[in-house]
């Protein structure tokens, strides 16, 4: 920055559509960015290695009571149900045979800008079709929402079609700030009820929004599901310069002089801060954070290379 002085990109950037807002095309073009699971190998015997199953287990979802016999597991024994009949009955539950991903997506204002490479809207809506790519691999229903009583989730769906779907969601919600944002809390709340035990929950968003939503509704969405959050960041809130910084506004033109102590010290709080709290403090409530800054590949995130990687 031989100049001195950083200009931010939103207007420069608003003729070339590319960083700026997220195009359908280059969200299915990183279906590739995935790691398809290694196929089990064929031995001398058969089959050798580590197969995917169909099956993920008894699940958590009541099915039916049946009189109780021997080897049935006596935790699962239905009280009420033996009391009032004399006899002793189990519980039974659906066979799981596909997990849920939920994208829960911000789409507060403070996402769309950037200065690096692309917004940060955009970085969240790739961030999104990686989860949703690597969620088909591994067999998984997918669905989608945002902070809004206007606008329904997007539906769990399996297959190409359901990512397809997803898709389709994030760019209409990226491509500009919506209208009716409700915030991160509403759609976390909203997350807790439409997921079943063993869901993955991946979570776009500010890491502001993410500082505001209390402690508690965090521990409620880990108790039941993996949830992973993934914070967007743009790699000027991590590193100013320190040097008199012109920003535009909706109010005109202004100058932050980011060379004055108590200007560097507000500005720390503001976009570093949340960050290094939400990476001290979820970790201990099961929630796995992860900083994704917008010069970074989108799917750097997938195998946890960046958890706690604040600037």
């Amino acid at each position: 920055m031989t100049s001195g002085q950083v200009l931010l990109a939103a207007d420069a950037a608003s003729a070339d559509s590319d960083g700026v807002v997220p195009q359908l095309a280059e969200l299915i073009a990183l279906r590739g960015s995935t790691v398809r699971a290694r196929a089990p190998r064929r031995g001398r015997h058969g089959v050798s290695g580590r197969a995917p199953s169909a099956l993920r287990g008894r699940g958590m979802e009541y099915a039916e009571s049946r009189e109780y016999v021997a080897a049935d597991d006596a935790r699962h024994i239905d009280w009420k149900l033996s009391a009032r009949t004399g006899v002793t009955h189990t519980k039974t539950f659906q066979t799981e045979r596909e997990r849920l991903t939920l994208i829960v997506a911000d789409t507060s204002a403070s996402l769309y800008f950037g200065t690096r490479v692309r917004f940060k809207s955009v970085q969240a809506a790739r961030a999104g079709a990686v989860a949703a790519w690597s969620a088909l691999r591994e067999g998984d229903r997918l669905a989608a929402l945002r902070g809004t009583g206007e606008e329904a989730p997007v539906a769990p769906a399996g297959g190409t079609r359901g990512v397809l779907r997803v898709l389709d969601a994030l760019v209409r919600w990226y491509r500009q700030p919506p209208v009716a944002d409700a915030g991160l809390q509403t759609a976390l709340e909203q997350a807790g009820r439409l997921v079943h035990p063993g869901a993955r929950i991946v979570v776009l968003a500010d890491p502001a929004k993410a500082q505001a939503v209390p402690a508690t509704v965090w521990s409620a969405l880990s108790m039941h599901a993996d949830v992973e959050l993934l914070l967007l960041v743009d790699p000027l809130e991590q590193s100013p310069p320190a040097c008199v910084l012109p920003l535009a506004t909706a109010a005109g033109r202004i100058e932050l002089d980011l060379a004055a102590a108590d200007a560097r010290q507000a500005w720390h709080a503001a976009f570093v801060e949340p960050i290094e709290n939400l990476c001290r403090a979820l970790p201990g409530r099961r929630v796995r954070v992860q900083v994704l800054a917008t010069d970074y590949a989108s799917d750097a995130w997938l195998h946890g290379g960046l958890e706690g990687a604040a600037r």
